[in-house]
């Protein structure tokens, strides 16, 4: 049986759980079905393997310096805060609507930004910034594509994820319905065991505290 050490040999396992060496027609569509289980990754799973961490300059000689094009592999935005300005304040999220709101209201005067939302593949700024900052973002990237890394941590951490996610998306192609329980099962396992370890990787550090009225409990 093959180890499953990169995209490679991903595939060839893939290849011998169908028991289907001889179908070439099967086995060129696998990089497809390994592309549906990396979409369905980025839906589910829920690690923080996957959080990133990047910075961007304000550009003051730019028509339009509030707007920062967020990092090729955004998903979502977990924090932003200015690591230029003392104490590194963070910023709080408003709405598309409540960002047009507070930019009527003030006039949009340029000053050290309070609050950011997301607006397609850019991140906003309010109000406009008045200095080159630093933005530092916190946020949950995609998984790296094996087609383009051949390997990733998802994969080292994982094989079985990938492997029953990709034997999953074979399972209404060849049309063998009996088979999808078994890999749906095997997926479910996997990706659930891997959602609880993220949960217990990041929560058990220390004791949490609750928060009320601004007072620390």
């Amino acid at each position: 049986m093959t180890q499953i050490t990169d995209y490679i040999s991903l595939q060839s396992a893939v290849t011998e759980y169908l028991a289907r060496d001889q179908d070439t027609t099967l086995i060129a569509r696998i990089p497809t079905f390994v592309q549906l289980a990396e979409a369905k990754f980025n839906r589910q799973l829920f690690v923080r393997q996957m959080e990133q961490r990047a910075t961007a300059l304000v550009d003051l000689g730019s028509d339009e310096p509030e707007f920062i094009s967020l990092p090729s592999d955004f998903q979502s935005m977990r924090r932003v805060r200015l690591s230029s300005v003392t104490g590194k304040p963070c910023l709080e999220f408003k709405s598309g609507t409540q960002m047009d709101e507070y930019r009527f209201a003030t006039s949009d005067i340029a000053a050290q930004p309070r609050y950011f939302t997301v607006f397609g593949n850019e991140l906003e700024l309010a109000p406009t910034p008045d200095a080159a900052y630093t933005i530092e973002m916190v946020y949950r990237q995609n998984v790296p594509a094996l087609a383009s890394d051949g390997s990733n941590w998802l994969l080292t951490m994982a094989p079985d994820l990938y492997l029953y996610g990709a034997l999953l998306e074979t399972a209404p192609y060849i049309k063998e319905d009996a088979r999808i329980q078994t890999w749906g099962l095997g997926f479910t396992s996997a990706l659930t065991d891997l959602n609880n370890l993220g949960l217990t990787s990041t929560f058990n550090a220390g004791p949490m505290t609750v928060r009320v009225s601004g007072q620390v409990i």
